[in-house]
């Protein structure tokens, strides 16, 4: 007789913490199969830490492989489900194709960044649910730095010099706090040239700065946020983004390159395939995480609505302890539908909050006993160090090497603005020229979206006022994206050129100088665009929730940069309007640049996209006259 197999889709906290407990309770008695988009199971809440310099990637990046060992790992992800035909669609990271059968199905697919009808947002804000987002960051923030000390404009230091962060959760609180510390680290190493210092901004709807929290914990968040210069603003939110800066609701016009959206998360939309019941986005489940009607089918993590036995009428909150806690319980049932043990309803309780805002600031409350300063961030520390499924030994290192060391702020660019949308549902995996994506913009009107800060942290809850307040509801035109038909092989998703890397960098370039590392070609599209502007996106609604394969044969291009990165002396790139649909061609009308047109020089080979910037980008020629950021 064969053995069960069992199938589990996502390996964040629920999912992992299942095909763990699975592998123990059932001993080689069933073919555990786990497919994830990545090898590694990401814990987020060290995210910020990434992003501010003191844990280097690896260290939050858990192999699955070299932690399941009795699990088989299949790279991918889900297109659909078919319920009746017990198996599960899925296409490969090289656009492979494949399905899994199964006799249990456990869903833990987990969520995705949340948007808002906020005009300019999904154009010029970045989301931070992945290590690719962090990466960017990083980068990003360390370049504004950079070009604001060179730069003897005060207008323009101060525009790079100010970040922006909007959502005052357990996510936008902590890369705040960390934020700031990373910058005035670099500034006091390489002073401005005009004497300004970063600042840093963050925006909520909320009374007050983390409302999930206790009170007296809000006020210790505030007050290191306020003590370090970060200027918190309750009650305020963005009502418009641009390239050059925010409008907020109060009036307000910031200048900044940086818009950083915290504000939370939504479920993965792969559940709206599958035509059952739900509630607000989440699939419903009975206290077993057994979904009622389909024996064989279990949810848990941010997808599964679970019903709070503690609280009747209520469900579990979108939150990263829940998820841990619902995968234990989620693979003791299923073994025990196997035959294997006994069912068993999940009941939590309350272990308390733990913020780490920097150094040894902190704010926790394990176990209800309200903390603050350096014994807080011991105790924050210790509880992530003993959370950890992994690299404990390697992050203490990191930690302490940060507390004798200075930081190593270098931009690697290796992560490009393109790269890492804020409207993908799936911000664990940057986008690579010519291969198919998923998009997870279009969710539904905005009255239909889960409300919250649903940032995924251990110790996290729902946070409704700074979502369903009305300042956050903008009416805009949504962004529209026109279906393309197939990609011309010269552009970024047809054949590949011979300028990506892997390849034969290319040796002829516009004006003559052979290519030097640019990093993809999706990146060179900035050149078909008009002057930092991004091609508008929109759904015609989510591939997962029609049912159909999210990963579109006519996939859309890699998001051009906002704005060129030449070097100085190279021809002005001539703009045009590209399609989202189809991949952007470049101009072949005369350049709007002031002037006489400027020759381009030998045309590029076939099979050739424009030239993208260099890693370390410089300003480039506008049409307004200004300077541009290569990569904002």
């Amino acid at each position: 007789m064969s053995r069960p197999r069992i199938v589990i889709v996502g390996a964040g906290f629920a999912g992992y913490r299942t095909a763990r407990t699975l592998s123990r309770l059932t001993r080689h008695q069933a073919d555990i199969t786990l497919l994830n988009p990545t090898d590694y199971f990401l814990y987020l809440p060290l995210l910020p830490q990434v992003a501010a310099g003191i844990l280097e990637p690896r260290r939050v990046s858990v192999s699955l492989s070299g932690t399941l060992p009795h699990v088989r790992l299949v790279l991918g992800e889900a297109d659909g489900i078919d319920l009746d035909g017990h198996t599960v669609r899925y296409t490969g990271p090289e656009g492979e194709e494949g399905t899994l059968p199964f006799d249990r199905l456990v869903l833990a697919a987990g969520s995705v960044n949340k948007l808002l009808p906020i005009p300019g947002v999904a154009e010029h804000a970045h989301g931070f649910r992945g290590l690719p987002e962090a990466l960017y960051l990083r980068d990003h923030v360390t370049r504004q730095v950079e070009l604001a000390a060179a730069s003897d404009d005060r207008a323009e230091c101060a525009a790079r010099c100010t970040f922006v962060v909007v959502g005052a959760g357990y996510t936008g609180t902590e890369v705040a706090a960390h934020g700031a510390m990373y910058t005035d680290a670099q500034v006091r190493r390489h002073p401005m040239r005009t004497g300004m210092r970063p600042r840093w901004m963050l925006l909520d709807v909320a009374p007050r700065v983390m409302p999930e929290m206790d009170e007296r914990l809000s006020r210790t968040a505030e007050r290191v946020l306020r003590q370090r210069g970060v200027d918190v603003r309750m009650g305020t939110s963005v009502k418009e983004a641009t390239h050059d800066g925010v409008l907020l609701t109060d009036g307000t016009s910031v200048d900044t390159r940086t818009l950083v959206w915290c504000v939370g998360v939504r479920p993965d939309p792969l559940v709206e395939s599958l035509g059952l019941p739900m509630e607000r986005g989440r699939l419903l489940v009975d206290p077993h995480l057994q979904v009622p009607g389909r024996p064989e089918l279990f949810a848990c993590g941010d997808v599964a609505a679970v019903p709070d036995l503690n609280q009747p009428g209520q469900y579990t909150p979108m939150t990263a302890q829940h998820a841990w806690r619902h995968g234990k319980v989620c693979a003791q049932n299923v073994a025990a539908s196997l035959g294997i043990g006994e069912r068993r309803a999940y009941r939590h309780r309350d272990l308390g909050f733990v913020v780490d805002l920097g150094g040894a600031k902190a704010a926790a409350n394990p176990l209800g006993v309200p903390m603050s300063g350096p014994a807080a961030g011991a105790v924050t520390r210790g509880y992530h160090l003993a959370a950890m499924p992994g690299n404990r030994v390697r992050v203490a290192a990191d930690w302490l090497l940060d507390a004798v060391l200075p930081r190593q702020a270098v931009q690697l660019g290796l992560v490009r603005s393109w790269s890492v949308p804020l409207e993908s549902s799936s911000p664990e995996v940057a986008r690579v020229p010519g291969a198919p994506e998923r998009t997870g913009k279009d969710d539904g009107p905005a009255g239909e979206r889960p409300a919250g800060d649903q940032t995924k942290h251990p110790q996290n809850q729902q946070n409704p006022q700074s979502q369903q307040n009305p300042h956050n509801q903008h009416s805009g035109e949504p962004a529209k994206e026109q279906a393309g038909g197939e990609p011309a092989k010269s552009q970024p998703g047809g054949e590949p050129a011979k300028s990506q890397p892997g390849g034969e960098p290319a040796k002829e370039q516009p004006g003559g100088e052979p290519a030097k590392g640019g990093s993809g070609a999706g990146t060179a599209d900035a050149g078909n665009q008009a002057h930092g502007e991004r091609a508008k996106r929109g759904g015609s609604g989510s591939p997962r929730a029609s049912g159909k394969p999210r990963r579109a044969v006519e996939a859309a291009g890699p998001r051009p940069a906002r704005g060129g990165s030449g070097k100085p002396g190279k021809a002005p790139r001539a703009s045009g309007a590209g399609s989202a649909g189809k991949r952007p061609t470049a101009p072949s009308g005369p350049s709007r640049s002031a002037g006489p047109p400027t020759d381009p020089g030998p045309e590029p080979p076939a099979n050739q996209p424009p030239p993208g910037p260099d890693i370390a980008p410089g300003p480039v020629r506008r049409t307004d006259g200004r300077a541009a950021e290569g990569d904002s």
